[in-house]
């Protein structure tokens, strides 16, 4: 159950992430529903071993933990990039490629893209949100987001986390770290999946 510091309001929804940027993003994109966004330290939650398949098994294994903690209803995701030419890496294992955090990560698929020409470089984000009732609830609602583009021969831009830097989107001519926050929150692979969301939560 929650924590005795955390206080939670009829609205509170538990965010089963540390992730600042995370945070930032899903306020912004779901502050229309009027949600108490809250992330899980705040109730104590640890975290957990993320030893799903797949982004669905990993995002609902995120969010079960969370909501089993907190007892209040939760939300997750699960990002990763795909490149096509690593066969779809590093997929679930983005945030874990290199095991040395964002730069080291980004520095990592640099290293294995070398020499490898713009025509072969198509790469994608995927974003699975995954909204529990409760921590026993056999219909979580699921949503997906998918974002187009390819990876870039060298960083650029300041905003955003993780691969943003390297990820060139081809409808803005810029990297996903060069997109302003509102743009981004518009559509990114989370913007997309949490507004798939937040229809089927004005629905339910």
């Amino acid at each position: 159950m929650s924590s005795d510091g955390a206080r939670a309001s009829a609205d509170t929804v538990v965010l089963a992430s540390g992730n600042a940027g995370k945070l930032r993003e899903f306020e912004d994109i779901l502050k229309p529903l009027g949600l108490a966004l809250q992330p899980q330290a705040k109730f104590d939650v640890p975290d957990v071993e993320e030893n799903g398949l797949s982004f669905v098994e990993n995002a609902l294994i995120k969010a079960r933990a969370a909501s089993q903690h907190s007892g209040l209803p939760t939300i997750a995701d699960d990002s990763g990039l795909e490149v096509d030419i690593l066969k779809g890496a590093p997929g679930i294992h983005s945030a874990r490629f290199s095991g040395k955090g964002d730069e080291a990560n980004n520095a990592l698929l640099l290293e294995r893209l070398d020499g490898v020409p713009d025509s072969k470089r198509s790469a994608r984000f995927q974003c699975v949100v995954v909204y529990l009732r409760h921590e026993l609830d056999p219909t979580p609602l699921i949503c997906q987001g998918t974002w187009e583009g390819f990876i870039r021969l060298r960083p650029s831009g300041a905003n955003g986390f993780g691969y943003d830097p390297l990820f060139q989107v081809p409808t803005h001519n810029c990297s996903s770290a060069e997109l302003t926050r509102e743009v981004k929150n518009r559509i990114s692979h989370r913007a997309q999946a949490s507004a798939l969301l937040s229809e089927a939560l004005r629905r339910s």
